[in-house]
């Protein structure tokens, strides 16, 4: 065989091997929630979803569950199964819950760590919780990160419960709290802890466990999860905070640039439109900033306005934020300008908004979930709904359904509810 022609074959082989690492191998149906942030990880449901836009205790409840323990993950949908993490910080057990989608009954319950949250030197943020990360599902096994015994853990389970692998990502120092959540791509699960204990991105090996790629990350407190977006025409990882917006690639871990452009912590999981990667952090210094995502290093637009902890959504041209002290802002995307304010009643807010069609929801800290449209030509709320007492969770939304965790407060009894809006 000639040697041009062996070449051929080996580069066409190498080529193919490359596109089937690439592909998101993840089995998942249009109408699932697999992980954090929903199917294209940026808040937005997929088309044809008729979620309700009224509800109470009473209306549209299809069914409500009971969860032990507290945590602030959102549910994971997949197939006819849901999935939650929850921590019972009492008797220090971290667990992985699973519920039958269409009845809410609870199917099993994994304990992931006993032991191990204690930490007497530093009393976690309020807003926190040891549990909350949300799972991530790629149709055939589960992942999850919790903070234990000052250590960053992921842990991969079978759909049915049994514990696969675990690996410590780094050692933590708590600070607020810990609540970043795995993201899938490819053959890989890509995880990040930043602490002041020093941190890491890294990526394991979605069978295994085995580490495929790794980075040190700087000694300083942060808290947002590893964001794959499609920016500049390619798959990039994005980490904000630290001070920096930092991009790697996702089958090898290549670092493809990193600039100055975020504040030391950030939460919220970052946006793109293709052309501009949205960062937004809270301390030491309140902001938005527009940065290029091809790494030129220009930040195109800057403010500071706080929106620590609720993530954004981009809507065309458009981008729409909700702060935590309950103001929802419409921003021209490629500019940074107000296109509207409007206050939402003076509530605060954890929970990150969803966009379904036209729409946007968001709840509220108090449990109530306002819908207003995204239209950048002014202000509408098309309805406002109260459920429980306490919502930090982002719902979930898939279908005509809208999978809530909430809680109610009874004096000084909490108990978390998983609901199922219909």
């Amino acid at each position: 065989m000639p040697r041009q022609f062996s070449l051929i074959l080996v580069l066409l082989t190498l080529c193919t091997q490359l596109a089937a690492l690439a592909e998101d191998r993840s089995q998942t149906a249009s109408d699932d929630w697999p992980w954090w942030r929903g199917p294209n990880r940026n808040g937005v449901a997929t088309d044809n979803q008729t979620p309700p836009q009224e509800w109470n205790e009473e209306k549209n409840v299809l069914w409500k569950t009971p969860i032990s323990g507290r945590g602030h993950g959102s549910p994971t949908v997949v197939g006819d199964r849901i999935y939650l993490a929850t921590a019972d910080e009492a008797d220090e057990i971290q667990s992985v819950v699973c519920f039958d989608r269409n009845t809410g009954k609870q199917l099993w319950k994994t304990d992931i760590h006993q032991g191990g949250l204690q930490f007497p030197d530093r009393k976690p943020n309020g807003k926190g919780s040891m549990a909350s990360s949300t799972v991530a599902c790629d149709g055939q096994r589960l992942f999850i990160n919790f903070l234990n015994d000052r250590a960053i853990y992921t842990t991969a389970l079978s759909l049915d419960g049994q514990q696969l692998w675990q690996q410590k990502v780094a050692d933590y120092q708590l600070h607020q709290s810990y609540g970043s959540s795995p993201a899938i791509y490819g053959p890989l699960v890509i995880v990040t802890a930043d602490s002041k204990a020093g941190g890491a991105i890294a990526a394991f090996d979605r069978e295994t466990g085995d580490v495929v790629w790794k980075h040190k990350r700087p000694e300083l407190p942060n808290y947002p999860s590893p964001i794959i977006l499609k920016a500049d025409d390619r798959d990039q990882v994005v980490v904000v905070g630290c001070d920096l917006v930092s991009s790697f690639a996702p089958l090898t871990g290549k670092k493809l640039w990193e600039i100055e452009g975020a504040t030391t912590e950030c939460v919220t999981s970052t946006v793109t439109d293709g052309q501009l990667i949205i960062t937004s952090g809270g301390y030491p210094n309140n902001h938005i900033s527009a940065v290029r995502a091809d790494g030129s290093g220009e930040v195109v637009w800057r403010n500071n306005t706080r929106v620590y902890v609720p993530s954004m959504l981009v809507k065309g041209k458009h981008l729409f934020t909700i702060t935590d002290a309950g103001v929802a802002i419409c921003y021209e995307m490629a500019t940074g300008e107000i296109a509207w304010k409007h206050r939402l009643d003076g509530a605060t807010f954890t929970s990150s908004p969803v966009l379904v069609g036209e729409n946007i929801y968001v709840t509220s800290d108090d449990g109530n979930t306002f819908i207003f449209q995204a239209d950048p030509s002014g202000f509408e709320l098309l309805g406002k709904n109260k459920l429980a007492d306490q919502v930090v969770a982002t719902p979930t939304i898939c279908g005509s359904r809208i999978y809530m965790r909430a809680a109610t407060l009874d004096g000084s009894t909490r108990q978390e509810f998983l609901y199922c809006l219909e």
